[in-house]
């Protein structure tokens, strides 16, 4: 095997590992005969064959893809057709190479583990016609058929025309950066084109937006208006309700911290519950015991509120003292408060491990 065949099986392997399909531009691009912002120039019907933005004449062009086709065969790949269209207006059929039948070019070549949906998938996917497109120009240029300028170019007859010789002068611009906008608008839109405009830095076209028709963009934006309005009401409901669940559960726990501890001032109380469950917070009223109202939960929420309200338990932590020591000194505190609150002053002592 020699060392242009050696290339060309790598990178028809590589292309093949990451999509399941292998075509004759992922081995020219593979061997960087070819370079992606070619390919784009060649699909916007820019170049009249693929041949001529090479860096290799047709020739070398066909013995590579020879060899992609017996490497194809060897491993038992399955072929299929694909045709290349122009993005320009006249939607003609690309060509690969100047001279000869450039048909192996079209063929793509599918791994066998790729089933028969998935192959009719593919195929279907490769030979759909492509996206007008229309190009931001970087540089001055002159129409081919009036001979003035503007801010976009279409080509048409391997020329660069504008919209106005292209009569695509009544569309609008429409930015990226709204997928659904501009989904709803290309689809309402009887003429549609994707404007890209080349980025010298990242060496590729990038697109910048699309054009339009204008009651297209305006049926579009009402119907995403419409959604938007649907999906504030329906977030505004969710928050009702979950605000709503919110009073109902810390009334319960206002209600439970009560039966536990009756000598607790009322509005103690529902201090306490508003604290301890709030929604998002993660502390002690949240967690599914205290939703459930199990009393060990509900005694540490309390046990939180009076070690941070009713002992010196914060200062003890701002002096330097450890924590499970300022604990210590803290508990007969609580056990003094909780025992008010139980009706029980000097009973037993509670459990705050968790509090």
């Amino acid at each position: 095997m020699s060392r242009l065949e050696r290339r060309i099986t790598a990178a028809a392997e590589a292309a093949l590992a990451q999509r399941r399909f292998v075509t004759a531009i992922d081995v020219l691009t593979g061997l960087g005969w070819l370079h992606a912002r070619h390919v784009d120039v060649w699909r916007q019907g820019r170049a009249t064959t693929l041949e001529e933005l090479a860096a290799v004449d047709g020739a070398r062009m066909t013995d590579a893809v020879a060899v992609l086709r017996r490497w194809a065969l060897s491993r038992g790949l399955v072929p299929g057709e694909t045709a290349y269209l122009s993005g320009g207006r006249d939607r003609r059929e690309l060509r690969f190479v100047a001279d000869g039948d450039d048909g192996a070019f079209r063929v793509h070549w599918v791994s066998p583990e790729m089933g028969e949906a998935g192959r009719r998938r593919l195929a279907e996917r490769q030979s759909k016609a492509p996206d007008l497109v229309v190009v931001e120009p970087e540089k001055a240029w002159t129409c081919a058929g009036c001979g003035d300028t503007g801010p976009y170019l279409i080509m048409e007859d391997a020329g660069p025309h504008c919209l106005t010789c292209a009569d695509m002068d009544h569309l609008v611009f429409l930015p990226a950066g709204d997928a659904a906008l501009s989904r709803r608008a290309k689809k309402e839109s009887g003429l549609a084109a994707v404007v890209v405009r080349y980025n010298a830095r990242r060496r590729r076209y990038e697109r910048r937006g699309i054009l339009v028709e204008e009651a297209a963009l305006q049926l579009a934006e009402e119907r995403c208006l419409a959604d938007e309005e649907v999906r504030l009401r329906r977030r505004e409901r969710d928050r009702e309700r979950r605000a709503g669940e919110d009073v109902v559960f810390q009334a319960r726990m206002a209600e439970a911290i009560l039966r536990i501890f009756p000598g607790c001032p009322p509005e103690r109380a529902r201090d306490i519950a508003l604290h301890a469950g709030l929604r998002g917070s993660g502390r002690v009223g949240r967690t599914a015991a205290a939703k459930v109202l199990d009393e060990k939960a509900i005694t540490l929420a309390v046990v939180a509120s009076v070690r941070h309200l009713d002992t010196d338990y914060d200062r003890l932590l701002m002096s330097g003292v450890p924590r499970a020591e300022a604990r210590d000194r803290i508990r007969p505190d609580i056990d003094r408060v909780l025992g008010g609150w139980r009706g029980t002053v000097g009973g037993p002592g509670h459990d705050d491990r968790h509090g």
